[in-house]
């Protein structure tokens, strides 16, 4: 696959967290959406659901990887691609970690509580056994905008 395909898929499949991130902000919950795909279909998909839910761990991306665990019937998700409309966090780092996730794709960079190359750089830390290749800024606009509507209307 060359480049440009690469990115058209990338940008597909951020275009379906973004459809999940709406969900979330449907549900007055942050706006974040998150896909896991293998062999290139999705296999898990999600949005954030912490206040629904009463359960500060309902990012989007740990729901996926539940989901994407009792699909495949394994806790190793390898070779999957994780789609998330914002850099993750710390915690949902460690479980992308541990869940030995391929290729994490996100669109907005989160300047102050990102871990994968902002406030931590957790994608290839020395002392995680795993190793993450990833890329940011997919439809990064759209990502970052959805956001900061969503905490503007807020305040």
């Amino acid at each position: 696959m060359d480049l440009q395909q690469v990115n058209t898929v990338d940008e597909a499949w951020m275009r379906h967290a973004l459809r999940l991130a709406q969900r979330a902000e449907s549900m007055a919950e942050v706006p974040v959406g998150a896909v896991l795909v293998h062999n290139g279909g999705c296999i898990a998909e999600a949005w954030n659901r912490p206040i629904g839910l009463n359960d500060p761990t309902a990012h989007a991306e740990i729901l996926a990887l539940r989901d994407a665990g009792r699909a495949l019937k394994n806790y190793r998700l390898i070779n999957t691609t994780l789609y998330v409309t914002l850099e993750p966090c710390v915690m949902c780092m460690g479980a992308i970690s541990h869940a030995r996730v391929s290729r994490l794709v996100f669109g907005a960079f989160d300047g102050k509580r990102g871990a994968v190359c902002n406030a931590l750089n957790l994608a290839d830390a020395s002392f995680l056994n795993h190793s993450i290749n990833w890329q940011g800024g997919v439809l990064e606009e759209e990502c970052a905008t959805l956001l900061r509507d969503f905490f503007r209307a807020r305040r």
